[in-house]
């Protein structure tokens, strides 16, 4: 690969008045500095026909309601042949609604994309969220500030992890000072000063503090409160100066009005540091908990200044261990009594300063621009090596291959006493980004699996752990489960997805069947009745679809529960509603676009129909999970899950990268579901044929998995497999390989699909007795089950 010469960034520019034009100009700086031999140019957005005086960074202008600009943008980088382009992304900056139209300017480009998120929605409108789908899509990178962000883009937009980088908003690299000296510049000097800056505007919550000045000058009188910042130009453009006028009459109505200084200014970095380094109290106190990233903030906590914020999501991560003060939104009371204990406690002030400024230092910018360079040589084409496909052999001639051995070392690995990591770079587990109970929960599913006739069952204590992260997980306020926790064991939510949600019953439901424990047994049919009801309110079918595996298994060892059956009756048909809504001669499917662990919806109806007696549950299941195998499958006969960079597109062909195994083990898992239901041999056939994909079988034709540790990597790249090993990915070969195992100890010509049963036989019946304790008693067995001990 040649080396890294020229980049280019898109967004707004400097002097046009934003926080994105500053990020963008700080960044192509940092840069620049950091790495003078790199050429580096911006393209820069102009606001509803307004022109600025741009300086010769800027090397082309796009009118953001002009389409042609952004066409001709693509072709001026394009011809400038840039290494990388580096797009800068909040809604509203690029025209039209929800600023689709950079669609025009990203599809034609030739080099990779890295795309800066500056806001991430958790609730998008439906075209908010297909212009982020595309932009996912087409970014060979995706740069986020907080790890919420990170949360976010794979739980609501199913980004694909290997994707996602977390790099923090750059800060000024400067001294640590007192505030005196700029504060006699300034005016102020013999005064306690309060600051807060940035583009005013209603969600900024500038009212908040000043509502709090009465209390705070009650216990610090000489207490004033700077408000540094020129109206927002678009408030300006559509409602003139009628906010901050009502703030100023706010105060006069107040009687603070000798306490309170708004200065109408856009200052430069070196004035705004100044102004920064005279207060004492920094306070941000935002109206929105949705506030992705904030540079005031980011600034303010660089240069080691006590904050006081409100909770959104940027502060509490950057605030978090004593880093700053969090208030409750729109709480003056609140607000003035943490400004004012800072202000009347110097020692507490200044050991949160000297808190701020330590922690920050991996924030300046010669840092944020080393980390930005490091992605964009990542993000760079490389050549994609020659595919070279094996021949193909028979379905009989691939199932009769000697599978592997169940290895768990890698698994072992990633595991601590908390529970499964998430991540891992490399085959070394990433202790950065924590746990969360979906990979936790997929352990204890494997745990289960792992009881199976032949397999060596998890130790005792590893089926625990994964269990008691399960337990605590549960949050009783919400009704759902949490679902990141940090390294330091912190909960970073009060509650996770709906399909983190739905796959955590799952979990609980094949428990409740098929743990080696009767005690954990009945704490897993507990809990999972005690969740069931939330998924009613849920809209994602794919919670649906993880919720009704889970009633599968728990509906065949409870006792006949009106509450589970009537919630396995409207999951179910919910699925099949959309089905009709949706199905069509070439499309048969639950939805219009292909995401995530796509089988487990067929999967779901097809193990909900044989467990309920509902042949048209069945029937629907094996139809649309026919014509998802046609689409996974290659003209070459290789299996081929669905892409990730598929996601988003609505009623079309599957993108063939990238790859992962959880759509491997989906597909495994669901074939052999419909095997069991039809009895034919091409659904083994199939199962097998994904299970290759694993071991080589593939559009790279390279191993995901080293036999000999049981690691898997993360998935295929259009290029090269994914080199990091995480505890999804390992889980999934692992459960996958449990069932291919099971599959070839069985003589499938003496097997006959079993008949539909509307009350199947139990391996145990569930029933809690009057004090509240369940007792397990065992009942009748089919011929061949095998008893859990």
């Amino acid at each position: 690969m040649t080396r890294l010469s020229r980049v280019a960034f898109i967004g707004n520019s400097l002097p046009r008045r934003c926080g994105i034009a500053t990020f963008t100009n700080d960044l192509q700086r940092a840069i620049a500095a950091a790495f003078p031999d790199l050429k580096t140019q911006i393209v820069a957005m102009n606001d509803r026909g307004h022109s600025y005086d741009y300086p010769p960074v800027v090397g082309f202008e796009v009118n953001d309601d002009k389409t042609d600009d952004y066409i001709r943008a693509a072709a001026f980088l394009n011809a400038g042949q840039f290494d990388v382009a580096c797009l800068q992304h909040e809604f509203g900056i690029y025209g039209d609604e929800a600023g689709k139209r950079i669609m025009a300017l990203l599809g034609p480009l030739t080099m990779p994309v890295v795309t800066t998120l500056h806001t991430i929605l958790a609730e998008p409108t439906p075209l908010q969220r297909g212009v982020m789908d595309r932009i996912i899509a087409s970014s060979a990178k995706l740069v986020v500030m907080a790890e919420k962000g990170r949360e976010l883009l794979r739980e609501v937009y199913q980004a694909p992890a290997e994707k996602i980088e977390l790099i923090p908003h750059g800060i000024p690299d400067v001294a640590y000072v007192e505030p005196d000296q700029a504060k006699i510049k300034f005016g102020f000097g013999g005064k306690a000063v309060i600051l807060t800056f940035g583009l005013l505007s209603p969600n900024k919550g500038v009212e908040v503090m000043i509502d709090a000045m009465p209390s705070v000058l009650k216990r610090c009188p000489e207490a004033v409160y700077v408000v540094l910042g020129a109206t927002h130009p678009n408030l300006v453009r559509d409602h003139g100066e009628v906010y901050r006028e009502s703030l100023i009459e706010r105060v006069r109505a107040l009687g603070v009005e000798d306490h309170v200084v708004f200065l109408d200014q856009f200052v430069d970095q070196s004035t705004l540091l100044e102004f920064i380094a005279m207060c004492d109290v920094y306070v941000t106190p935002y109206l929105n908990e949705a506030q992705m990233t904030s540079g005031t903030l980011a600034y303010s906590f660089g240069l080691g200044k006590a904050v006081v914020s409100t909770p959104y999501w940027h502060a509490r991560e950057l605030l978090a261990d004593g880093r700053g003060l969090l208030v409750p939104f729109g709480d003056a009371g609140a607000t003035g009594d943490a400004v004012a204990g800072l202000l009347t406690d110097d020692a507490r002030r200044e050991a949160m300063r000297k808190r701020a400024y330590s922690s920050s230092r991996s924030m300046t910018w010669e840092r944020t621009a080393e980390r930005y360079v490091e992605v964009f040589n990542s993000a760079r084409k490389a050549d994609r090596p020659k595919i070279v496909l094996l021949p193909e052999r028979s379905a009989i001639e691939r199932e009769a291959q000697p599978q592997p051995e169940m290895q768990l070392s890698h698994f072992l690995s990633m595991c601590d006493d908390t529970g499964l990591f998430q991540h891992a770079v490399h085959n070394v587990p990433d202790r950065l980004h924590g746990y969360c109970v979906d990979d936790n929960a997929r352990a204890l599913l494997l745990a289960c699996a792992l009881n199976a006739p032949g397999e060596q069952r998890l130790p005792e204590a590893l089926s625990s752990r994964f269990a008691a992260f399960v337990q605590h997980a549960w949050n009783p306020d919400t009704k759902m489960f949490r679902n990141f926790m940090s390294f330091d064991r912190r909960w970073l939510e009060d509650r996770g997805s709906e399909d983190s949600h739905g796959r955590t019953l799952w979990c609980l439901g094949e428990c409740a069947r098929s743990d080696a424990s009767p005690s954990r047994r009945r704490w897993a049919a507990a809990l999972f009745m005690e969740a069931l009801p939330t998924v009613v309110s849920f809209r994602s079918p794919r919670a649906w679809g993880f919720a009704l595996l889970g009633l599968e298994a728990y509906c065949a060892v409870a006792e006949r529960n009106p509450t589970a059956i009537r919630i396995q009756s409207v999951l179910a048909d919910r699925l099949m509603s959309l089905m009709s809504l949706t199905e069509t001669d070439d499309w048969v499917w639950f939805e219009d676009g292909l995401a995530y662990d796509n089988a487990r919806l067929s999967q779901a109806l097809i193990v909900t129909g044989r467990s309920t007696g509902a042949p048209s549950y069945v029937k629907a299941g094996l139809r649309s999970l026919r014509w998802l195998m046609t689409i996974q499958t290659t003209p070459e006969g290789l299996f081929r899950p669905v892409g990730s960079d598929s996601f988003g597109d609505r009623r079309k062909p599957p993108k063939a990268f990238d790859q992962q195994p959880l759509e491997a083990a989906a597909t495994i898992s669901a074939c052999l579901a419909a095997w069991r239901a039809e009895g034919k041999s091409e659904w083994k056939a199939d199962a097998a044929r994904a299970f290759a994909w694993f071991l080589g079988r593939n559009d790279l034709s390279a191993p995901l998995v080293d036999v000999d540790t049981g690691s898997c990597r993360d998935g295929l790249h259009p290029d090269r497999p994914n080199e990091n090993r995480g505890g999804e990915s390992v889980v999934s070969y692992l459960l996958s390989l449990a069932e291919i195992r099971q599959l070839a100890r069985i003589n499938g010509d003496r097997i006959k699909p079993a008949p539909l049963l509307p009350c199947p036989p139990k391996l145990a019946e569930i029933s809690q007795t009057s004090r509240g304790r369940f007792v397990t008693s065992q009942i009748s067995q089919p011929a061949g089950a095998v008893s859990t001990p």
